[in-house]
Formats: C-alpha cells, sequence, structure tokens
C-alpha cells in the first residue's frame, strides 16, 4: 500500500493519480470527508485524519510499503510554527514505532539551513526529525510553487499592479508547478533501488528561472492587460502581511523567508541534491489559474 498525505492538495493528487495509473494500491489521507469522493472513484482506500491526532496518524499508515509526507503550515493558527512542529512530531513518533520500508518528505529549497529562513526552518525541522526513524528517506525539496502566485493574481487583475516581497524585480529565481512535484513524488516512491546515499536528497525547478518582472509580463499577456511590478518596500512587509490577515507570527515566517530568498540562501544544496527539473512553464502554470471570464 502506497499511502499519502495531503492527498487532496495540488501535489498529492497528481502524486495519487499517478500511483493508481501505475497499478498501485494507494491509501488518500485527507483531512475532511468531503474530499473522499474524488479518490474513492478511481479506486483508493480513503482516510480521514488529523495529523494531530497519533491514533489516526497510525491507522493511516497499517500495512504501508511506502509514505509520502506532507505537513503544511496550519496558515489559521495564531502560532502556525509550533503547530506545525507538533504535527511532524506526530507523525515521526507513529513512524518510528512501526516504519515503512520508504519515507518520502515533501520539503523545500534551503531546507539544509537550520535557522534564518523562516517558514523553510520548518521543514529543516521536518528533514532532521524523519532522520530518526529508521528507513529509506527521500527528501524532496521544491522551489517555490508557480501557483503561490494565485494570491496576489485578483489585484494584478484589477488594479494592473503586482507587488512582490522579491527584491530586486529582475532576479531570477527557482520555481515549479506543483504537478511536476507530484509527478515526480510518484516516480521516486515507485523507484525501489536502493541509494548509497540515506536520506536521498532530490530537488526540482522549472527548467527556466524567473523574475518578478517575468511573472509581470506573463500575467499581462494571458489578460491581455497590463501589470507593472512593484517591489513593496521591505519596512511595509509585516503591516501589508497583518492586513492580509496573517497572525504576528505568521507574517514574522514570511518576512523571514523572503529576507533569506532575496540574499540567495534559498536554493538548490550544491554538492548533495540530486536535481530534476520539471516540465511545465510559468504560462502554463499561470494561465491554470486565471479567472475564466464569463
Amino acid at each position: 500500500m502506497f499511502v499519502i498525505f495531503g492527498a487532496g492538495g495540488n501535489v498529492g493528487k497528481v502524486s495519487v493519480a499517478a500511483l493508481r495509473r501505475a497499478g498501485r494500491d494507494v491509501r488518500a489521507v485527507v483531512h475532511s470527508v468531503a474530499q473522499a469522493d474524488e479518490f474513492e472513484r478511481i479506486g483508493c482506500d480513503v482516510v480521514v485524519a488529523d495529523l494531530h491526532d497519533r491514533a489516526a496518524v497510525a491507522r493511516a499508515l497499517e500495512d504501508t510499503h511506502a509514505v509520502q509526507v506532507v505537513c503544511p503550515l496550519p496558515r489559521h493558527d495564531d502560532d502556525p510554527a509550533n503547530a506545525m512542529r507538533s504535527m511532524i512530531d506526530v507523525s515521526v513518533e507513529v513512524l518510528r514505532a512501526n516504519p515503512p520500508p520508504h519515507v518520502l518528505a515533501l520539503s523545500d529549497y534551503g531546507a539544509e539551513h537550520p535557522s534564518g529562513t523562516g517558514i523553510t526552518t520548518l521543514f529543516h525541522y521536518l528533514e532532521a526529525q524523519l532522520g530518526t526513524v529508521d528507513t529509506r528517506l527521500t527528501f524532496l525539496r521544491a522551489a517555490e510553487h508557480m501557483h503561490n502566485w494565485a494570491r496576489v493574481l485578483p489585484l494584478a487583475l484589477s488594479k494592473g499592479v503586482l507587488p512582490s516581497l522579491h527584491h530586486p524585480l529582475e532576479k531570477r529565481f527557482p520555481t515549479v508547478a506543483a504537478q511536476d512535484v507530484g509527478a515526480l513524488a510518484a516516480q521516486l516512491l515507485l523507484d525501489g533501488e536502493p541509494r548509497e546515499r540515506s536520506p536521498r536528497v532530490v530537488s526540482i525547478e522549472s527548467e527556466e528561472r524567473v523574475s518578478v518582472n517575468d511573472v509581470a509580463r506573463t500575467i499581462g499577456e494571458l489578460s491581455g492587460r497590463p501589470v507593472v511590478p512593484q517591489a513593496v518596500p521591505r519596512e511595509q512587509w509585516a503591516a501589508m502581511l497583518g492586513g492580509a490577515g496573517l497572525s504576528e507570527q505568521h507574517a514574522r515566517l514570511i518576512v523571514d523567508l523572503y529576507d533569506a530568498h532575496n540574499a540567495g540562501r534559498i536554493d538548490v544544496q550544491a554538492g548533495v541534491s540530486e536535481q530534476r527539473f520539471g516540465p511545465t512553464t510559468l504560462a502554463q502554470a499561470l494561465a491554470a489559474i486565471m479567472p475564466q471570464d464569463g
């Protein structure tokens, strides 16, 4: 049984579909009953589990050949970092008690840094804790997801302005489409060959790095409306994020992350990662999230 946590997410859905096409038995772990139908229709076993619930996580991991682990940041929690660490601790405790043959963790570029990278330090914690599990480990580190631009897309389309915390606007940085991460994750789970290096670290980004200028130009071309990129001044970041409804601690995680991005610390770990490239272009990813007229 292949167990996919976060099956309802952009990455998890693709991993589940790929494994089912390969003829594998899949258990889709979701956070609500409403998500179950689409996975049952394609022949998955479905488990609804709260990642804070040890018993529920243990049930999801019964009779497992390989597992794909994801611990999303709880965006609506006042202290999202502590809540995410708690979920990681629960999952790792269960995995240590009954380790499956293979664990693949969805991680982030920059996860090798123990501090100073905001949200990414939580993926460092995930990798470090999983390192205590007696199993074959794969860490799949993904670049910034292209669909993250959906958060500011309505503003870009209505006001013609694309605000960004990436500085400077012409700096190129790695991004990737969620479907490419999900497809590679399934491929790595199906790879039964033992590896000399453990854990195995694999990084994925798109074939071409982009700048905020590129993103604004692409949105403009897709929408037929001019879009101007705008670097939000560093001193305005916290207020802007708070105005968007984020807690003070959540905003701090994002501020620290983009400080690290702009300093060049969020990238492939040279000499450690196997580098892979996803085929989906920025234009293709943005076209998929553009609102449809009518």
